[in-house]
């Protein structure tokens, strides 16, 4: 099985929907405050730019 995907954004709020025919519900995530969120259906990690180095 493949690692989760990780994602750089530059906003503090992300949408995910899995991507894909085949995802999930489109949810909502807010950055905690290392600069990172992890989608709970994927597990994809979205990283804020500026967090990611």
């Amino acid at each position: 099985m493949d690692a989760p995907e990780t994602v750089a954004v530059d906003e503090d709020r992300v949408v995910c929907d899995g991507g894909g025919v085949l995802g999930h519900p489109r949810v909502f995530l807010h950055m905690g405050p290392d600069g990172a969120v992890i989608c709970p259906y994927c597990g994809r990690r979205y990283v804020r730019r500026a967090a990611a180095g």
